[in-house]
């Protein structure tokens, strides 16, 4: 299936790139979220008309991005659970759990920015935590598991 991409993909392309993905991905991910539009002769030369408007569309948000990313900067957010004596959690801490907390305190963030490359938090203890802001911006932000009095 081929899209002409209408802003930055990670590890796919930029904005403007006309790219041949499998079309269970442009259908149900690239088109439906405005990621992508079909590559016909009539969105080519829409897209061409209107690419000026979409590269300030992409700025103001990799600017906006940046400004979130400058308020994360060493953010740090306790999240309460229910643990053992031993520090291990009875259940987990997920990107939900973090967004919230982070939400709640002041740093509004949505949970698929929260990247856990390993998987939940099983323990308590304090952890290193990537957020993808955009497909350019990222940071990282600590995140302390306490067990629950």
């Amino acid at each position: 299936m081929k899209l002409i991409l209408l802003q930055k993909v990670v590890n796919l392309g930029t904005l403007g790139d006309q790219v041949d993905v499998k079309p269970g991905y442009g259908r149900n991910y690239l088109v439906p979220f405005g990621k992508a539009v079909p590559a016909t002769a009539a969105n080519i030369a829409t897209f061409e008309a209107k690419r000026a408007e979409y590269e300030a569309k992409a700025n103001a948000i990799l600017s906006d991005a940046e400004a979130r990313k400058a308020k994360l900067e060493g953010a740090t957010v306790t999240i309460p659970a229910n643990a053992s004596t031993e520090g291990k959690l009875f259940g987990s801490v997920g990107p939900r759990d973090i967004a919230e907390a982070f939400t709640a305190a002041g740093h509004k963030l949505d949970k698929s920015e929260v990247v856990m490359s390993e998987g939940a938090l099983r323990r308590t203890g304090e952890f290193d935590i990537e957020i993808r802001l955009h497909a350019d911006v990222q940071t990282t932000v600590k995140v302390l598991v306490e067990a629950e009095a």
